[in-house]
């Protein structure tokens, strides 16, 4: 698990005046910007909460954190996919969510984690000790403002797939996660839970996995290039498969 002193063990003391100044450039260009936490900062509110953060990767399989640990950071997600996963009375894992690039993960209050947090793949993240963040959060109000948004956003998901698990259709679970795989992206996108973690997670078996995806790529929705991987080649279709409302 990550702690915040072995991040900082590579400080920005050690990093020279002109690497410093590509990172902040960086920051500023930063391919995800709008879609983070910090969309609602301006230049010189990105470049404080830049100052607070180090920028860093877990491999597949690295925690940021397990369930029922102290959670001592927060993170942006810039590339890759975390899970969050907590653990069954019968020992086994159960995932609770999917967090992609633009994503946040962790308790800005600190405390302890309530999942573990997970790399599904190689994930660049922006990684900031809960209680600066905290703080940082108190003295930008807008900030406040779209962590609360983002809670809400994360509520209305859990429990609209409450309803998929409760009343859809296999075809609507199975497509409803393709498109959380997707996201707005362009292909070809990552299968980054196996078909058993996808089943599992849906609440279907297997076999049922396997044979809606056959199924979209008989009908033109989806390529399957590989067995880790998948084109989206018809977005509206699958959108409506999930039972998303399609806008333009």
């Amino acid at each position: 698990m990550y702690q915040w002193n072995d991040i900082a063990a590579t400080s920005s003391a050690g990093v020279t005046g002109s690497a410093r100044g590509a990172r902040e450039r960086d920051c500023l260009n930063c391919k995800i910007r709008h879609e983070a936490i910090c969309a609602p900062l301006d230049d010189c509110g990105l470049m404080e909460l830049q100052r607070l953060g180090k920028r860093r990767t877990l491999h597949k399989g690295q925690a940021l954190s397990w369930e029922g640990d102290e959670a001592p950071l927060v993170v942006n997600v810039l590339s890759g996919m975390l899970k969050l996963s907590a653990s069954a009375h019968n020992g086994s894992e159960q995932i609770l969510g999917l967090i992609r690039p633009g994503g946040f993960a962790g308790r800005p209050q600190g405390g302890i984690a309530q999942q573990s947090i997970i790399a599904m793949a190689e994930t660049e993240l922006c990684v900031f000790p809960s209680d600066r963040f905290a703080k940082f959060a108190d003295l930008h109000p807008e900030v406040r403002a779209s962590l609360l948004e983002r809670s809400l956003e994360e509520l209305d998901r859990t429990r609209r797939w409450m309803l998929l698990l409760g009343r859809g259709s296999a075809a609507e679970r199975v497509a409803a996660l393709l498109v959380e795989f997707a996201g707005e992206g362009a292909g070809p996108h990552p299968l980054p839970l196996s078909r058993g973690q996808m089943a599992e997670f849906a609440g279907l078996t297997i076999e049922t996995v396997s044979r809606q995806l056959t199924r979209f790529k008989s009908a033109g929705i989806i390529a399957l290039p590989s067995r880790d991987s998948f084109e989206l080649l018809d977005r509206d279709a699958l959108l409506a498969t999930a039972g998303i409302c399609v806008q333009y």
